[in-house]
């Protein structure tokens, strides 16, 4: 990983990433919209509008639906409890795969991104009202750029845990 110490990031946060030119660029959405733009896909306008889109929700939107936080720190996620927008992923994953219909872009690594920590950060949660956003997730995780990239092991734990059949309700009734 490197000497933190060291890290350039203004707030010595990661991701932080300089690339061979020396180009400086943190945080998570800033990274990937770079790493986009410099792969000079030719994507079309209107991919590209998406692909920035959904990065752009994933950190404004989605971040602090996944993660509860006070004074920088987390305590929870906001995915215990019913949410609207994660509804509306649910519904958007009924009839595609992916974000994009063209399949798995920079977009998914954005959003997966976040969806898949809450699995890492809060095991046992139950993600099973959303069974789209979880068989996205599952995909996105099998992939082996994802294996690379976290290892195999991660992989492995969410894609079991993915699988996992929710916790049951061991209160008497759902009440007590």
């Amino acid at each position: 990983m490197g000497d933190l110490s060291q890290n350039p990031h203004p707030f010595g946060q990661i991701p932080c990433l300089v690339d061979a030119n020396d180009v400086l660029v943190f945080e998570s959405g800033a990274i990937l919209q770079y790493l986009y733009n410099k792969a000079n896909t030719k994507d079309s306008a209107q991919r590209q509008a998406a692909v920035l889109s959904w990065i752009a929700w994933a950190n404004a939107s989605l971040d602090p639906i996944c993660f509860l936080e006070v004074e920088g720190k987390v305590y929870d996620t906001g995915l215990k409890k019913p949410n609207k927008r994660i509804e509306k992923l649910d519904s958007i994953f009924k009839d595609q795969e992916f974000l994009l219909d063209s399949g798995f872009s920079v977009a998914d690594v954005a959003v997966a991104s976040y969806l898949l920590y809450v699995v890492q950060f809060f095991p046992g949660i139950d993600l099973s009202r959303w069974p789209n956003v979880v068989r996205y997730m599952k995909a996105c995780a099998e992939r082996p750029a994802y294996s690379q990239a976290f290892g195999a092991g991660v992989q492995e734990y969410l894609v079991g845990a993915l699988e996992a059949e929710p916790p049951k309700d061991k209160r008497f009734l759902g009440l007590f």
